[in-house]
Formats: C-alpha cells, sequence, structure tokens
C-alpha cells in the first residue's frame, strides 16, 4: 500500500506541474489588447481597409481589445504611436506594412515585452515576426488566364516594386499557358504612385495590349476602371475586383490579410510560432482566385482549381510539375 500510495502521489505532482506548465505558456502568449499601425487611409478599398478588415476580425475572432492609427508613415510618428500603444498596455502591435520592418527593429529591443507583427519583410527578433504572403503562386495561376485570354497577344504588368514575386510568377504563368505572348512589365517603384501608373496604363493601351495586371494597392481600381471603359481585359489585385470591373476583370489575386492576421496570432497565443519569417498561401486560405469572368471557359476554370488543388497538396506549380515527370 505504501509503495502505490507514493506511486499516486507522484503522478499527482507531475500533473500539477504539467497544468502550472501550461497556465504559464497561456499567459504569457495571450494578447488582450492589440493595435494596428496603417500607412494609408482605412477608407481606401485595398490595402489599408483590407488591413482595418483585419483587425475587425481579430477582435471578434481572438476576443481582444483593438486600437488603430491611420496616416502612420514616417520614424518619428512610429515611435510616438508605438509608446502611446504601450502606455494603453498593448502587448501585440501590428504593422500593416513591410515599411514598418525596419522601425520595428530598432524598437524591439526598447519593448522586450510587446510582440511585433508586420508583413513581407526580412527583420526579425524574439519579439519581431515577419509574415509573407506566398505571392508567386497566386501570380502564376493569374498569369495563366492571362496567357489563355489575351487575343492580341500582348499582357501588361504594372508593378509597385520589382521584388514582388506575384510579378515573377505571372510572367512564368503567362508563358507557361502561351509560350506567344508578349508581356511588357512597368515599375514605378511605390505603391501609391497613382499618376505614373496612369501614364503606364496609357502607353500599354497604345501598345495594343488587351490584358492588363495593375499590382499596386492605390491605383489597381482606377486602372481597373479605364480598362473596362476601354474595353481591355484585367486582373484584380489584393481585394476581388469583379464588382469594380465587371466581366473586364477576368479574375483577382485575393490576399486575405483578415485570415493571415488571425491565423498567425493564433499560433503566436498557442506557442506554435515566435519571431522569426513565416509564410502563408493558398494551404491556410489566405490566398485564392476571386471570381472568374463569364467570359474564361469554364473547362479552364475547372483546370485552374485543379491545378491549384494539386498545388495544395504537393507545392508544385504546374511548370514544375512538367519537370518532375
Amino acid at each position: 500500500m505504501k509503495n502505490k500510495g507514493s506511486h499516486h502521489f507522484i503522478i499527482f505532482i507531475v500533473i500539477i506541474l504539467f497544468l502550472s506548465g501550461c497556465t504559464t505558456l497561456n499567459s504569457e502568449h495571450k494578447f488582450d489588447k492589440i493595435g494596428m499601425l496603417i500607412e494609408s487611409s482605412i477608407h481606401d478599398q485595398t490595402w489599408g481597409s483590407q488591413g482595418y478588415q483585419g483587425l475587425m476580425k481579430i477582435k471578434e475572432e481572438i476576443n481582444a481589445d483593438v486600437y488603430y492609427r491611420e496616416e502612420v508613415r514616417t520614424e518619428q510618428q512610429i515611435n510616438q504611436v508605438v509608446a502611446e500603444f504601450d502606455s494603453k498596455g498593448i502587448t501585440l502591435i501590428i504593422g500593416h506594412s513591410n515599411n514598418y520592418g525596419k522601425y520595428f527593429d530598432k524598437l524591439k529591443d526598447q519593448y522586450p515585452h510587446i510582440h511585433f507583427l508586420y508583413v513581407n519583410g526580412g527583420y526579425t527578433g524574439e519579439n519581431l515576426t515577419s509574415l509573407h504572403f506566398n505571392s508567386l503562386s497566386m501570380g502564376f495561376f493569374a498569369g495563366m488566364v492571362a496567357g489563355k485570354m489575351t487575343n492580341s497577344g500582348n499582357v501588361g504588368v504594372i508593378a509597385a516594386y520589382d521584388w514582388q514575386p506575384e510579378i515573377e510568377g505571372f510572367y512564368e504563368g503567362v508563358y507557361f499557358q502561351n509560350e506567344q505572348a508578349n508581356v511588357t512589365i512597368h515599375y514605378v517603384h511605390a505603391w501609391d504612385k497613382t499618376d505614373m501608373a496612369l501614364q503606364y496604363y496609357e502607353e500599354m493601351k497604345n501598345s495594343n495590349i488587351d490584358v492588363i495586371y495593375p499590382a499596386g494597392d492605390s491605383y489597381s481600381i482606377p486602372i481597373i476602371e479605364l480598362a473596362q471603359m476601354d474595353r481591355i481585359q484585367s486582373i484584380g489585385y489584393v481585394n476581388d475586383q469583379h464588382a469594380i470591373g465587371g466581366n473586364t476583370v477576368l479574375t483577382s489575386t485575393v490576399q486575405h490579410v483578415d485570415k493571415l492576421y488571425t491565423h498567425a496570432i493564433t499560433q503566436l497565443i498557442k506557442g506554435e510560432i515566435s519571431g522569426g519569417v513565416y509564410t502563408f498561401g493558398f494551404e491556410e486560405d489566405v490566398i485564392t482566385m476571386g471570381e472568374f469572368s463569364n467570359n474564361v471557359p469554364n473547362w479552364f476554370i475547372n483546370k485552374i482549381n485543379k491545378y491549384i488543388d494539386i498545388y495544395e497538396e504537393e507545392g508544385l506549380l504546374p511548370h514544375q510539375l512538367m519537370t518532375t515527370k
């Protein structure tokens, strides 16, 4: 009896220690107050509004108090808002742009009790996490659609930066589908240089381009609206833009920022991710293709969807499948 009782006592102690450890883990990773910095406006109908919607989804699903500040761009503004958020007891700050990474990198040691989260950057630390969309894949499938639907054989891309993975993916997708197509790419080197983007659009229109991919935040909507008037087909960017351009929008490359943030924060709370760089895409449902135009043949839509299913299972794009067989 003595040995049996001792055995039970040891098990009881182990259980207590296990539960205590779980409590500590949860308390360390719980975020009751979350703040967001947004470079633009929450009413811009593209990236800024998506960030705000993501914050509202975080509030709903994680049951946290949320705060945000718009038009926060300079280092001085960022420092002021972070200090303000810290005074409110906020322990997770989201920078809704890759530009926040370099500033968060300077602040992370000053605020070790705050976890900094931002998108599309390379700066990391114990309390600094960068989230990435697997944008190359979405660009590839959109490029396939453009390659299929071009009649003139001329496809145009107006990109913000040359480092955007979706641009490389789009280029490869066009040529995978249509080896005879010609892809013209212009870079405006900013997310918000709408005037320059519109100038490039006019040049492309005069060059007989009949499919255009405006891969930038502020100028995607005005270009899609112009393309509709000019009867030029387009590919939407970030949001599903079928409602804006109707059937002239062949499809859209949709980045669900709200799902990205809630997915990542849930993993942070569970302790499954920490500081570092993490990439998510079709498999986590943070990237999808938008509504397809009625002009795109159903058999081709089914083909694209089948390729996406294979990509989610095997991690291989169509041209990579060909090389492995």
